[in-house]
């Protein structure tokens, strides 16, 4: 008899129960995806015959690391491109992103985000919020975005602004950010791609953060061009403690290899110190632990649909990334449900989050994350910026059994007290 929920109403207990019979199909459907990704990385290790001595790393300069030599060749094998950039030295997701971006525009080009507008970080990065200094448009580099209808890509208008601003990149963002929209598939952004190359050649660069292994393919498969996401999302399957992948073409990940470092070195030094161990087993672990993120989501959208909230994507819905949104429409219960997903986390779970200002955002934000990596998303967390409708985002799991007891135990406290 199971004993972790035994203090639960009767009520709460049904509800779970019907959840899980409900949900039990979906669930195999991701055991099957993370045995193929799985196979697909165990190939890539072998195909570069990584062994102990590729797991220690170097100091000072980096230079002749092995390790990093091999660990970017299997990144690039896994996700089928020429070349791949993997460093410890990328601070975040959005420095990351950045280094993209800046490596491959100069004075005078235009970038085009065709999947609306970016994220909040990403927009003091290219400068249409915050204080402007050191953004691309500070550096005279021009920026537009295309207008999404609804969930999909308005290809009219994203090849009207084609053709009237000759973008020198053209941006997809995968994931939904703080928007409503959906996240997009692979198979939306393999037809997003062939609509752009109907009317130019431009650079087409992909947004994966939250994306890697929540499929059973990638963008750089479907012809995008350098893709860039990372470590303490989905990629670094919560070992990676730092650090950010860039894959795509020789050429352009060259060029943003020179915006990491300097001109003249790029990706031949950069110490990888005590990393690499780490951050080998965590993209070996990635297809898993992202496949515990996506059966919690599942089980996350299908409890609260039950309980009449609004939640995107559906627990039946094809997933492509991590994310899973719950609309409250009340500030109270947006701000409690993350103050349970805090009390039931393995660090921190004695602090209580409230609402604050935060770097790169233009809203407070209301932010549980009770993480062994500080600010890991592909551990359970959550956060969201308080505006209506009041939408939390969650997203990660390194196990698919802690999210259940935490969403289980939140339930309890918001519907069941």
């Amino acid at each position: 008899m199971s004993r972790w929920n035994a203090d639960f109403p009767d009520k709460l207990k049904s509800l779970i129960k019907d959840v899980d019979l409900m949900i039990a199909p979906k669930l195999m459907e991701i055991d099957e995806q993370v045995l193929d990704n799985q196979n697909k990385v165990l190939k890539a290790f072998r195909k570069e015959s990584i062994d102990e001595s590729s797991l220690l790393g170097t100091t000072g300069y980096g230079d002749d690391d092995r390790g990093r030599d091999q660990l970017e060749a299997v990144y690039a094998d896994v996700f089928k491109t020429q070349k791949a950039l993997v460093r410890p030295q990328f601070v975040s997701g959005t420095h990351t992103l950045a280094t993209v971006l800046f490596g491959l525009l100069r004075p005078g080009d235009n970038l085009l985000y065709v999947t609306g507008e970016p994220y909040d970080t990403m927009q003091e990065v290219i400068g249409t919020a915050g204080n402007k200094k050191g953004s691309l448009i500070d550096y005279k580099i021009g920026f537009d975005s295309v207008k999404m209808k609804g969930d999909k890509v308005d290809f009219d208008l994203m090849k009207q602004k084609i053709k009237e601003q000759h973008p020198k990149v053209i941006a997809i963002q995968r994931s939904r950010g703080y928007s409503t929209r959906k996240s997009l598939t692979v198979s939306e952004i393999a037809e997003i791609i062939k609509q752009i190359k109907t009317v130019t050649d431009a650079i087409i660069f992909v947004d994966n953060c939250y994306g890697e292994f929540s499929e059973t393919i990638e963008p750089t498969e479907v012809g995008a061009d350098i893709m860039a996401g990372s470590l303490i999302k989905n990629a670094g399957g919560g070992l990676a403690k730092t650090g950010g992948y860039i894959v795509g073409k020789k050429d352009l990940v060259e060029l943003t290899s020179y915006r990491l470092t300097a001109p003249g070195i790029g990706a031949f030094e950069g110490a990888t110190i005590d990393r690499l161990s780490e951050m080998f087993q965590g993209f070996f672990l990635a297809p898993r632990v992202t496949g515990n993120a996506i059966k919690g989501a599942i089980f996350e959208a299908a409890i609260f649909e039950k309980l009449g909230l609004n939640v995107s994507p559906k627990w039946d819905a094809d997933r492509t990334d991590l994310i899973q949104t719950i609309e409250f429409n009340d500030p109270d219960k947006m701000i409690n449900f993350a103050k349970m997903v805090q009390k039931f986390s393995p660090i921190d779970s004695n602090v209580s989050p409230e609402p604050s200002a935060m770097s790169g955002y233009e809203d407070q934000v209301i932010m549980a994350a009770g993480t062994f990596v500080s600010g890991a998303s592909i551990e359970f967390s959550c956060d969201g910026p308080m505006r209506p409708p009041y939408i939390i985002y969650i997203q990660g799991g390194l196990t698919y059994e802690h999210v259940k007891i935490a969403i289980a135990n939140a339930c309890k406290e918001l519907f069941f007290s």
